[in-house]
């Protein structure tokens, strides 16, 4: 079979020389002539140097959203300039506005535009259509930056060294902006060919306009960039940074007293060659981490949480082919736990393991060939076994020393398709489990961007007592273009396929298909500026049984009015009962789950005004005497000035006579599955305070409650129903709650630089006893659980480039 899967490797790999593509001529496209500077440029917002003025200029900007495709007014034109020279890239723009005074300008830290005018610029320098690196400058001088692949969109987890400044005059906003060439990826050549665009999006109107006229009929963005001619004779830049770092943490709570702990380590980012990147850590240091947002699991699976430690999210669009990689799994809270007996206990079970190191290699060469690889180590952990009647103990292996590695090799062609081979592989060291899993992922589409056919293959190895191998595989085509467009597609996933060691997957052993089609507005009408209808249907069954395990038929409604304001609508139906596998939490059971209707809708005011409001609201009812979730999220904002937000999210939940797994009984090989009635509270409250673009105060407090009282008990039988058993009396009820709140204050001092301050405190509690009083909950949970945590941390950037200067001065 795997001499098989490597010849389909290859065939894929092979088959990009079979597609072609008619593909607009350099000629065809718009064009810009950059020139070399041969004067000392200061980035100030002033394009007073005489290079300026000799510089191309590149106008006529055209509407992108919400209206498409026509020429902007004269007094809101837009006018960008070109130069550059042996180390970097320059842009200077001139951003008319026929009113100044209205220009929006909000505050805010670093990946984050707010509410203000902002201008970007789209650089590919392949010209290969399919990755851009884009920069953007807010009128407040906010810098935002991100990766953008066609495949994939927009990752702000990218960031690069860049320096910018605008001004605000009497008729309109400059904006000047350096780009250093280690920014940028580009190939050796003496005289290049990039793609280019330049953006700007008038923030009171809502009005977004690009340099190259981007046709929204069309499924592609950076296919329709426009040409950068005039750059020779520069070279890719020695691209070698280091991020020295120290930090501090003073920890503290009743249980376990104070400790004062210090950090220090190093980040590596080096350019092996103009394409690929090195990135290292050693020593890590994730101690300011925003918290994870952890509620009351009741369900079969583990929850999934977002990856927010700043190695595992930037510049990993390779990585995340195939949704094959949960970055959460390295350093997690390991999952073998040693066998106890009756009389044996561990006091402290571990949350995570210490991740050693980490290191990934990342690019694409001229060729469009993309390479990522990623290692890391996680070190042995062990955890102390108690006998609770002699006091004797013991130490047991929990996680031992484990390697993660992923490996992912892309070819892109005809600049927007592209074949994908990737790998991750686990190895445990000792007698415990490893794994391996490859995949084949493929995203084609035809020359003119109208249709996509893509699919995957994943193979999965696992290495224990028992060897087993699985298959995941899908396929589905699409019409991408025009206001009607439509999908359908299917996928099969084998019961043994288990990616669980490095990824992440919920259900397996089932074969699926789906449809779906909608229809949009390309242009704004009398009353909608966007409007997007939907209708999807899904159907899943088991492998073995082929009975329905998931259904779901729907219609959704999108719309933005004349005002900017968003209403969204949608109804819900899954007519056939469903076969839960997985509820019962035990091999050849299952609980059917009766048919149930529902509907949602949203709304969401216009951000620009200084109180916005959004609301969400959705009932689902089952086909079940007075079973039924709601669900009501109340989000008010409010901006006082430019510099100071608050956002503040209200959101309970309810459900009525819930089902759900709580026991199992060896004595009788019964499972006992609960009704009960459980309600949410989950509270969230954020607010920022900017001095400038670059220092800013934070805070984030979320109080999660949430009650899970069961009023009946049945035993399940073998063909899916319930028997009511009245002598069950065992305390399954759940009583949750946890607090965290975050203040932080940083600074980015210099480029690539920053310094964090950051005072946590946090508390989780639960319980099997149900009060349903609020305050008695609330105090109890702050009252015997809260931590605190104090820490600062200083991380500066070190250019190599810039290095070797100050040796030379000293």
């Amino acid at each position: 079979m795997y001499n098989n899967f490597i010849f389909c490797i290859l065939l894929f790999f092979i088959s990009q020389s079979l597609f072609s593509q008619e593909r607009k001529t350099l000629e065809e496209k718009k064009n810009l002539i950059a020139e070399r500077r041969d004067e000392n440029i200061v980035i100030d917002g002033n394009l007073d140097e005489l290079n300026w003025s000799k510089a191309t200029i590149a106008d006529e900007f055209y509407t992108f959203e919400p209206d498409n495709g026509n020429i902007a007014q004269n007094d809101l034109r837009t006018e960008v300039k070109v130069l550059y020279d042996n180390n970097a890239l320059y842009i200077g723009a001139i951003l008319y506005d026929n009113e100044p005074s209205k220009i929006l300008k909000e505050f805010t830290e670093r990946d984050k535009t707010g509410i203000a005018d902002s201008f970007g610029v789209f650089i590919n320098g392949y010209n290969d259509g399919q990755q851009d690196f884009q920069f953007y400058v807010t009128a407040s001088n906010g810098q935002a930056d991100c990766n953008f692949t066609s495949q994939d969109g927009e990752d702000y987890s990218w960031d690069a060294i860049w320096e910018s400044k605008t001004k605000i005059t009497d008729k309109g906003w400059v904006v000047e902006i350096r780009i250093p060439y280690a920014a940028l990826r580009f190939p050796k050549a003496d005289v290049q060919t990039w793609g280019i665009n330049f953006f700007r999006e008038i923030r009171r109107n809502r009005q977004k306009y690009t340099w190259s006229h981007i046709d929204n009929n069309i499924n592609s963005f950076s296919q329709q960039a426009g040409i950068l001619k005039g750059i020779k004779n520069i070279s890719p830049p020695t691209r070698l940074f280091l991020i020295p770092y120290a930090s501090s943490y003073y920890n503290s709570n009743k249980k376990e007293g104070s400790e004062l702990t210090f950090k220090g380590g190093l980040d590596i980012k080096y350019g092996i060659n103009d394409a690929f990147t090195l990135d290292a850590i050693l020593i890590p240091d994730f101690g300011q981490t925003k918290f994870d947002n952890v509620e009351l699991n009741l369900g079969p699976f583990e929850q999934q949480f977002n990856e927010n430690r700043p190695f595992f999210t930037e510049g990993t669009d390779l990585f995340s082919k195939g949704d094959l990689l949960y970055t959460r799994r390295i350093g997690a809270s390991p999952k073998f736990r040693p066998e106890l007996t009756d009389d044996e206990t561990i006091d402290n079970f571990p949350s995570t393991t210490n991740l050693l190191n980490a290191l990934k290699v990342s690019g694409r060469n001229n060729d469009g060939l993309g390479i990522g690889f990623l290692n890391a180590i996680t070190e042995k952990t062990g955890v102390t076994v108690r006998n609770t009647i002699n006091g004797n103990t013991k130490q047991e292996t929990v996680s031992p020393l484990t390697n993660y590695n992923v490996t992912v090799l892309d070819q892109r062609f005809n600049k927007n398709s592209s074949v994908t081979f990737i790998n991750t592989n686990v190895t445990r060291d000792g007698k415990y489990r490893d794994a391996n899993v490859s995949g084949i992922i493929f995203d084609l589409n035809t020359k003119k961007n109208t249709f996509n056919l893509s699919g995957k293959a994943n193979l999965s190895n696992t290495f224990d007592t028992k060897n087993k191998n699985g298959l995941e595989s899908s396929l589905s085509i699409g019409e991408t273009s025009g206001k009607f467009r439509f999908g359908l597609g299917g996928e099969y996933v084998s019961k043994d396929f288990d990616k669980n060691d490095l990824g992440i997957i919920f259900q397996t052993n089932y074969y699926s298909y789906f449809s779906n089609a909608s229809y949009r507005i390309l242009s704004p009408t009398k009353i909608f500026n966007s409007f997007n209808i939907g209708i999807y249907s899904y159907m899943e069954h088991n492998n073995v049984t082929s009975e329905i395990q998931q259904n779901n038929f729907s219609i959704d409604i999108n719309t933005t009015s004349k005002d900017n304001h968003y209403v969204g609508f949608g109804y819900r139906i899954k007519p056939f009962e469903r076969y839960d596998y997985y509820e019962p939490r035990k091999e050849g059971k299952f609980l059917i789950i009766p048919t149930l209707q529902s509907y949602w809708l949203g709304l969401s005011s216009n951000y620009n005004y200084k109180f916005a409001l959004d609301l969400n609201f959705s009932n689902l009812f089952y086909n079940q005497e007075d079973r039924y979730d709601l669900d009501i999220s109340i989000r008010p904002r409010y901006r006082f000035n430019d510099r100071f937000s608050l956002i503040y999210e209200f959101n309970p939940s309810s459900q009525k006579n819930n089902i759900g797994y709580v026991d199992y009984l060896s004595t009788t090989n019964e499972t006992i599955i609960a009704q009960r009635n459980r309600n949410t509270l989950d509270n969230n409250l954020t607010s920022k305070f900017s001095i400038n673009s670059r220092m800013n105060f934070n805070l984030s407090i979320r109080h999660y409650w949430s009650i899970a009282e069961n009023n009946k008990f049945f035993t399940l039988q073998d063909n899916g129903r319930l028997l009511e058993k009245t002598d069950y009396t065992a305390n399954k009820n759940s009583n949750f709650s946890t607090w965290n709140l975050d203040f932080s204050y940083s600074w980015w001092f210099a480029p690539g630089s920053q310094a964090t301050v950051l005072y946590r405190n946090n508390a989780a509690n639960f319980t099997s006893d149900i009060d349903n009083d609020f305050s008695n909950n609330f105090d109890t949970l702050l009252n015997d659980n809260l931590s605190h945590t104090f820490s600062v941390s200083i991380r500066y950037f070190i250019d190599y480039n810039q290095a070797k200067s100050w040796f030379k001065k000293a």
